[in-house]
């Protein structure tokens, strides 16, 4: 009985490596390349990047609302927040779609602060992104305007450790397109991802099979070839006695 096990599971594994496919994490990297064609604004006091006063993204005839934001960033606001080190005084922010922002980013720690939006439109924003960088105890303002689509950008602190450590936040525009993973106060710390790739079940269900009839035809074999083996063997008794 060993044998026939030892072979199905020899036969399964084999089944599923050749069956499964490669995956990765799910998650898609950001784009921090090229900055060398970024609009920028730098003093002292910080950056801002890929600032945008007046062109419109495509689909906006024009401005709907005009928006002024403050945030601050600093340790005191995730002070309730177990395993948190940084925080904002507003993690989720909320705009019409096709209006202009002007945010002022207060950086209230003694360590440089980010204030970063992903997937912005490229033509107008290069690598999609529009950026403000606060040194320790100043701020910085900076102007963009949103796409008209409703949609949710990703808000977040790129310096190191920094967003996993609190830093993350995002920005909805119109009804957004649902809440991003890891929002301090608006989801989950975690992405709850389904780290099997489709059709998992199918996949496995196929190599099990393909392993069931591989051990069935390997015990078939072998029972005839027992038969052959002692077909050929010594004459019998009745042989023998003539």
């Amino acid at each position: 009985m060993r044998p026939v096990v030892f072979h199905f599971a020899i036969s399964t594994f084999a089944c599923l490596i050749l069956f499964l496919p490669v995956t990765g994490s799910g998650q898609t990297p950001l784009d921090h390349s090229a900055h060398s064609g970024h609009k920028m604004s730098v003093d002292p006091g910080g950056v801002v990047m890929n600032e945008n006063h007046n062109n419109l993204p495509r689909g906006c005839d024009k401005i709907s609302r005009d928006y002024a934001i403050t945030i601050h960033a600093g340790r005191q606001y995730v002070s309730d927040t177990p395993g948190m080190i940084f925080g904002m005084s507003q993690h989720e922010v909320q705009v019409e779609p096709c209006s202009r922002i002007e945010l002022t980013f207060v950086n209230d720690d003694e360590v440089r602060h980010q204030w970063m939006v992903h997937g912005l439109p490229k033509y107008l924003y290069p690598a999609g992104m529009f950026h403000i960088e606060a040194s320790g105890g100043y701020s910085k303002t900076g102007t963009f305007i949103v796409p008209g689509d409703d949609q949710t950008y990703l808000i977040h602190c790129d310096m190191a450790q920094h967003m996993e450590k609190g830093l993350r936040g995002q920005l909805v525009v119109g009804k957004g397109s649902g809440n991003l993973w890891g929002v301090p106060g608006i989801s989950d710390n975690f992405y709850r991802h389904h780290y099997l790739p489709p059709r998992t079940l199918l996949f496995a269900a196929v190599a099990l099979g393909i392993g069931f009839l591989t051990v069935l035809w390997m015990t078939r074999s072998s029972k005839k070839t027992v038969k052959l083996a002692s077909g050929s063997g010594e004459p019998s008794d009745q042989h023998q006695s003539q």
